[in-house]
């Protein structure tokens, strides 16, 4: 039996005078960000409302849900201690640990989706990736890990099968292994665009690699349990790589470094691979943290230097793109539109795959799942927060210079401010090649994806605390390999999530395949799970017209589908363990997740327009083929060709994963009403309680009772 440890916390006055005080602060800062009009705004009042509100959800809202619904047992042995084996299951510290998920889930995503999401006004995306962290995207992270965890750290396609039926696990294990698969192509792909031609951010990326091994060689062989130690030594030989960047951007090594990105998509697809196969106590955890250091770092100076600069939001905060649906950035209606292009952040169906993934293989205590769950997502979404204050504080004019297709722009300075005047905004031919100069680039016309266009709003930022105008073109490249490390380490340990599915599917046929602890099984399913997003992230990277112009939509869709496979789930697993009252806490997101996801499919798909729909973007550009014509952008007819192909694999794509989304939700609805109408509780799939012996911290551990 467990034995769950539910901690009683008393509330006295100086705790209630605190939150009374935080709840009063976020509340006036919303205030102003909702009703000022006509005024300069500072992103310091948008800082404050998000860190506020965070504070509370975490103390309280997170708190519920543990000691409610979850209730955590810390004397109940976790799968890393039953089952350690030194290659996946491995009792791990819990700082270690939060920096290794935090890594893992935080992509490009948090990064990019904010930055293209200014389009429609800064108020919007504010609200959703607050307010939809707190009572989905965390809530989803920390029940899925909890389960998983509780279920020997089973995938989440894995607990769909044994929990839905044959038939709705069938298609929740090969919708989340396919999406999964579009997923880390997408992510892989904004690394190959952030690095390609990059030699200081190719080689301070490169040099992490190195660093993890020596790190975890040091605290698992040659200094154990020195984490501090080692955490110093790591990041003094990062901070020392990327400095050494510079020097090699500098010097005749820079050549060897300069990479094409064909190079870069065998160069990752290596990588990949040995991630996945190495132990993790080798490779995939120590770099993780070590990279963790560096994200966390740089936003923590991000949001420092907001509130030194207090820069203006210079973005409307509501555009008239929101209800027009033609902005220039993305085509679409704020609702579903704003939802899809902000997934990371706010809620993302790939942080379901890391919990059910390697987390709950390494969590050492049961009550550790609030901090690495629902902690490590609000961490994520303070840095879509910043994002979005980066893009937000850019003169609107250079941001759609920037942000709006090559094909309206022009290549041109003085072609993109015709076009931006067109759009309601000014810049001059001057101010954007002014613009350019100070980060020592040729030109940031049409530089779309969001990165570059963060890059430039961080500089800005930082260049204001720290060496003026002058350091501006320093800040830039830094914030460009920053990009790239934050992102590059999701990839890693999303394919090695990827192995752990396809084993587990693989195992359905064959046992043996199915045992992470057999070495032919684990280098034949890497080999695989890389295959299949190197096939993708190769036709990305050598696409004309740049794959992620594709790729991105699909991405959003597909990441937020995967969401709502993630809530089905543990929404079902709530029902079945007798938890009704409480299927709410997954159920409401789960219902907002369905009503967006399907909303977007079914506009991408079936939309008239052209620059909404894939099939309608098929369709205008094989008449023009047939008439022997070349749209813009395409400038031939190879263009045209792969436009159509790629319109129609997104089409078809998006098709496919709505109708296998649509039979786990039908299949978990009947199973639901099953236990319902059932007298008798249906099994557990619970792994039996085993005592534990490990005597590591966890938050239940000195609760007052």
């Amino acid at each position: 039996m467990s034995r769950p440890s539910v901690p009683v916390f008393r509330a006295n006055p100086k705790s209630v005078l605190l939150w009374t005080t935080v709840a009063v602060t976020g509340a006036i800062c919303w205030g102003v960000l909702a009703l000022a009009r006509g005024e300069e705004i500072s992103a310091v009042w948008l800082l404050a409302a998000a860190l506020g509100t965070y504070a509370i959800a975490y103390r309280f809202y997170s708190r519920f849900i543990v000691n409610r619904v979850l209730k955590p047992d810390d004397t109940r042995a976790t799968p890393a201690e039953r089952l350690e084996d030194g290659v996946d299951y491995q009792p791990t510290d819990r700082r270690v640990l939060l920096g290794h998920h935090f890594a893992a889930i935080a992509g490009a995503g948090p990064l990019v989706g904010p930055v293209l999401a200014v389009q429609m006004g800064f108020l919007p995306g504010t609200i959703w990736i607050v307010f939809g962290v707190i009572f989905a995207g965390a809530v989803q992270d920390m029940v899925v890990l909890f389960l998983s965890m509780r279920r020997d750290g089973k995938s989440l396609g894995q607990m769909a099968r044994e929990e839905i039926g044959k038939v709705g696990g069938a298609a929740a294990l090969i919708a989340v292994f396919v999406i999964m698969i579009i997923l880390l192509a997408v992510l892989a792909l904004v690394v190959v665009n952030a690095l390609a031609h990059s030699p200081w951010g190719t080689f301070s990326v490169a040099m992490t690699i190195p660093i993890a091994l020596f790190m975890g060689f040091y605290l698992h062989i040659l200094r154990p349990g020195r984490v501090l130690e080692t955490s110093v030594i790591g990041v003094a030989l990062l901070l020392l790589a990327i400095v050494g960047g510079g020097w090699i951007q500098d010097s005749s090594l820079a050549d060897t470094f300069t990479l094409s990105p064909t190079t870069l998509v065998f160069c990752l697809v290596g990588y990949g691979f040995l991630a996945s196969v190495l132990p993790v106590w080798m490779l995939l955890a120590p770099r993780d943290y070590l990279s963790t250091f560096m994200k966390i770092g740089t936003i923590a100076l991000l949001a420092i230097g907001v509130v030194f600069a207090a820069p203006v939001l210079k973005a409307d905060p509501v555009s008239t793109f929101a209800s027009s649906g033609q902005g220039p950035v993305f085509a679409g209606s704020l609702f579903p539109f704003l939802f899809i292009t902000i997934a990371c952040g706010a809620l993302s169906g790939f942080h379901a795959l890391v919990s059910s993934g390697t987390t709950p293989k390494l969590i050492a205590k049961e009550s550790q799942v609030r901090t690495i769950g629902y902690g490590a997502m609000l961490m994520e979404s303070f840095v879509a927060v910043m994002a979005l204050i980066a893009a937000a504080v850019l003169d609107p004019g250079l941001y759609y210079a920037m942000n709006a297709p090559a094909g309206l722009l022009g290549s041109t300075a003085e072609s993109a401010s015709q076009a931006v005047a067109g759009l309601g905004f000014t810049i001059s031919p001057g101010e954007l090649a002014a613009a350019a100069k100070a980060v020592e680039e040729s030109t940031l016309v049409a530089k779309t994806g969001g990165a570059p266009t963060l890059a430039v709003g961080m500089s800005q930022i930082f260049s204001d605390v720290v060496g003026g105008t002058g350091m501006k073109a320093f800040w830039y490249h830094f914030a460009i390999m920053f990009e790239a490390l934050f992102i590059l380490t999701t990839v890693d340990a999303g394919t090695r999530v990827g192995r752990f599915m396809l084993q587990d599917m693989l195992g359905n046929v064959w046992k043996p395949i199915g045992r992470v602890n057999w070495k032919p099984g684990i280098w034949l399913a890497s080999a695989l799970v890389v295959a299949g997003w190197g096939y993708f992230l190769y036709a990305g990277a050598t696409d004309p017209l740049g794959g992620i112009n594709q790729l991105f939509p699909l991405f959003g869709i597909a990441n937020q589908l995967l969401a709502a496979i993630a809530l089905t789930v543990a929404t079902t697993l709530l029902i079945k363990s007798g938890r009704l009252r409480w299927a709410w806490v997954t159920g409401v997101p789960l219902a907002f997740t369905v009503a967006v996801t399907f909303t977007a499919s079914w506009q991408k798909v079936f939309s008239p327009d052209p620059r909404v729909g894939f099939f309608a973007q098929r369709t205008r550009f094989a008449d023009a083929i047939d008439a022997g014509k070349v749209l813009p952008p395409a400038k031939s007819m190879d263009d045209m060709d792969t436009i159509v192909l790629n319109s129609t694999v997104d089409g078809v794509l998006i098709v496919l994963f709505v109708l296998l989304v649509a039979t786990v939700l039908v299949n978990a609805a009947v199973v639901c009403v099953r236990t319902l109408r059932s007298p008798t509780p249906p099994p557990t799939t619970e792994t039996p309680y085993v005592a534990s012996r490990l005597d590591v911290p966890g938050e239940l551990a000195g609760a007052r009772e």
